[in-house]
């Protein structure tokens, strides 16, 4: 099975891209993150007709957004956290399927915007509040699988130059701290696991950065249960995808199981 995370940075503006990708490399699950569209505009009939289920999640705006995409299957749909959720806990951040047996979270975590901004305590909060619904639905003792673009690089290898980011967002320890204590829980950062000492393996380029010289961050993650962590086969990034002239900023990162 194949599962993609991508942060699309719009999947209206960018469909016949999303198109072309899908049957171009036939992934079963694709996680989105940053849809940018309210639910009744997004591209359900498009996307079945490529043979995928949707579940999307958006908001008047047009910020944020999430869905998933499967043709293997789309159960016990959750979207958000549960029950009421006051603002901006209600923002479209998180939606969760069950996906050819395995429990897929689409996660796109808060920005942050500057250390002393009031979004970066939401940011903390956000990634707290997560840990603790993994802890209530018991993600861990599951075949689980949480992908998402969580705006954070969990170590300095996942920064180009990390010195230049020194008191920034992304990067700083309580951000860090925040994605560890959703490994701890049981999960295992996949890419990293698989290539522990790798350099620029990066999943996000701004459109100001130098591409071409891969000056990047890995904030785009997954993190897999135990049970899932010894059927994942491989995990890239398709920079080629990125590289492409109208590309998200954001590259696809695949998880082959």
């Amino acid at each position: 099975m194949r599962v993609v995370s991508w942060n699309i940075n719009s999947i209206t503006s960018r469909l016949d891209r999303v198109r072309e990708w899908c049957e171009a490399n036939e992934p079963d699950v694709v996680a989105f993150q940053e849809t940018k569209t309210v639910d009744a505009r997004f591209p359900t009939d498009a996307l079945a007709e490529l043979g995928y289920e949707s579940a999307a999640w958006g908001a008047p705006g047009g910020y944020n957004g999430v869905a998933i995409i499967s043709r293997v299957g789309l159960d016990n749909v959750a979207i958000g956290f549960p029950g009421q959720q006051p603002a901006p806990f209600n923002e479209p951040r998180l939606v969760a399927a069950t996906c050819g047996g395995v429990r897929i979270h689409s996660v796109y975590g808060p920005h942050g915007r500057d250390l002393d901004d009031a979004h970066y305590q939401f940011k903390l909060a956000f990634f707290e509040r997560l840990r603790l619904h993994l802890i209530e639905v018991e993600a861990a003792a599951d075949d689980t699988l949480i992908v998402g673009d969580f705006n954070v690089a969990p170590a300095d290898v996942d920064v180009y130059r990390p010195e230049r980011r020194v008191g920034r967002t992304h990067v700083s320890p309580p951000e860090r701290a925040a994605i560890a204590a959703l490994v701890d829980l049981g999960f295992t950062d996949m890419q990293r696991h698989l290539r522990p000492d790798e350099t620029g393996m990066f999943t996000y380029w701004s459109y100001r950065s130098k591409l071409a010289n891969n000056h990047g961050l890995r904030i785009d993650l997954a993190l897999a249960s135990h049970s899932v962590r010894d059927q994942v086969a491989t995990v890239w990034a398709d920079i080629a995808e990125r590289m492409r002239s109208g590309a998200s900023d954001h590259a696809p990162l695949v998880v082959d199981l």
